[in-house]
């Protein structure tokens, strides 16, 4: 059984909790990044740029026995980190998972407060556009 929205935001915050400093939370991000497989260079169009993030990031989301799967790339080693981790979190699950997922981990890990306010807003653009992903998918079905 697929594991819930839930329990994979917790698995990412006892990950996190192991290291104290920063610089080693920087370095997981990193090593998240790498290890993040590439985006095919048909899926890099403007369509799929996400608006708001000061690096690029495409996004591809795709319908999957229907639950969405998502795939992502950045320029920029921290984002795709970042962004690795949302789709860790909320790929493969249904639209209506998704919505109404509260993604408390990203406070907990202490995301929000150690990134600069432009990449603050860029991790709150790939969730919207994530969201905005399941939505189009769940009102297609309505």
């Amino acid at each position: 059984m697929n594991e819930s929205i839930n329990q994979l935001q917790d698995e990412v915050i006892a990950e996190f909790s192991d290291f104290d400093e920063w610089m080693d939370k920087y370095q997981l991000l990193i090593d998240l990044a790498n290890e993040q497989p590439p985006l095919e260079e048909t899926y890099k169009t403007d369509s799929n740029l996400i608006e708001g993030c000061q690096s690029r990031v495409w996004l591809q989301a795709d319908v999957v026995d229907g639950k969405l799967v998502f795939k992502a790339e950045s320029d920029a080693l921290i984002v795709k980190g970042i962004v690795a981790l949302l789709i860790r979190i909320l790929s493969n699950h249904t639209p209506e998972e998704i919505l109404d997922a509260d993604l408390y981990f990203i406070d907990r890990i202490g995301l929000r407060e150690h990134l600069s306010p432009t990449r603050s807003n860029g991790l709150l653009a790939m969730v919207k556009q994530m969201r905005m992903y399941a939505l189009a998918v769940k009102s297609s079905r309505a």
